[in-house]
């Protein structure tokens, strides 16, 4: 009786199966970071959340996180509650506009949220999809934040590199990068304080961040 061998099936090399592996689980950790979560606020943030409506807040889904976009309100002096509450009145329809942001950072350092993180904001247009939009209030015509609100806008905005693992000069931009309108004017009309902002933010954020309980 003639003896029988098994056919030796020739493997598939390893490497090539290793590195697709590698690259899926490469994908999923960048998508993992980039979406929204339910994100907890840092103490020094209030909420204020507006009601949902078709105007201001519309409770769509934030699809991931890709940037942060910087606003400036354009009604010198007023304060960050003031136009909060704007988007607040905006709720009834009789001024058939869409405008919102998800923060709104004060004349006096003061920073209020509203809208979740895990929502979009009718801010940045095409951006509203996968970015946070922050509205910055000024003293004056020019737009130029004051200092105590300049901190505030680096330390939100580095705390949101944080959160979702963004690039400050990759990924912080501002609504006239989305559009071309002059928003925020300062920030616009005067490129070198754009650049020291970011350079600012990219500072704050290599120092880091402690969590809160």
């Amino acid at each position: 009786m003639a003896t029988r061998h098994r056919k030796r099936t020739r493997g598939i090399t390893p490497a090539p199966l290793l590195l697709a592996l590698a690259f899926l689980c490469f994908g999923a950790w960048v998508l993992l970071r980039s979406r929204p979560s339910d994100v907890q606020a840092p103490g020094w943030v209030e909420q204020q959340f507006l009601t949902e409506n078709p105007w201001s807040r519309p409770g769509d889904k934030l699809k991931e996180v890709r940037g942060v976009v910087i606003h400036y309100v354009g009604n010198p002096g007023t304060s960050a509650q003031a136009n909060r509450n704007y988007f607040e009145s905006l709720s009834t329809g009789e001024e058939d506009t869409y405008a919102s942001a998800h923060f709104v950072v004060g004349l006096e350092g003061e920073v209020i949220q509203c809208i979740p993180l895990t929502e979009i904001a009718y801010a940045s247009n095409s951006r509203n999809d996968d970015t946070v939009a922050v509205e910055v209030c000024h003293p004056d015509e020019t737009g130029q934040f004051s200092d105590v609100t300049y901190g505030q806008v680096v330390e939100l905005t580095a705390w949101l590199c944080e959160t979702y693992h963004l690039k400050p000069n990759e990924d912080v931009i501002r609504h006239y990068d989305v559009t071309g309108k002059i928003c925020p004017k300062y920030y616009v009309d005067h490129e070198d304080a754009w650049t020291q902002f970011l350079s600012d933010v990219e500072a704050r954020l290599n120092e880091g961040f402690e969590k809160e309980d």
